[in-house]
């Protein structure tokens, strides 16, 4: 099992950037892709972005695509989310998971670990 830790969200202006880092613990020696995803009240938990474990294959929603960067740190365990120019309607809450393998995955259903999210508020 691994767990998952996020940090680094907060309140941002319109245009601003912020940067949110997931730390991995536990069983990180074996082989994970990670993702970002998303959930803004009262809707679904949203592809924002994924990495493979090499790092050399990133995918991103449309709506953040040019904007943010998914970078990772395997000596350090760690994912990053680089958010740039953001919009009031990035603010939502993320979320970190895991997928053991190596196959880079879209769909929510398909990651097996979570972090418990950490809050990201863009004003306008």
């Amino acid at each position: 099992q691994v767990q998952l830790v996020e940090s680094g969200g907060g309140l941002a202006q319109a245009g601003g950037s912020l940067r949110l880092s997931c730390a991995a613990s536990g069983r990180t020696d074996r082989s994970y892709t990670m993702g970002w995803f998303r959930q803004a009240p009262g809707k679904e938990r949203d592809f924002v972005a994924a990495i493979s474990r090499s790092g050399g294959s990133t995918y991103y929603a449309d709506s953040v695509k040019g904007r943010f960067t998914i970078s990772r740190d395997n000596a350090k365990n760690t994912v990053y989310l680089q958010m740039n120019s953001l919009k009031p309607e990035d603010t939502a809450v993320y979320y970190c998971a895991a997928r053991p393998g190596t196959v880079v995955a879209v769909k929510r259903a398909s990651y097996d670990y979570w972090g418990q999210g950490t809050q990201v508020t863009v004003s306008s």
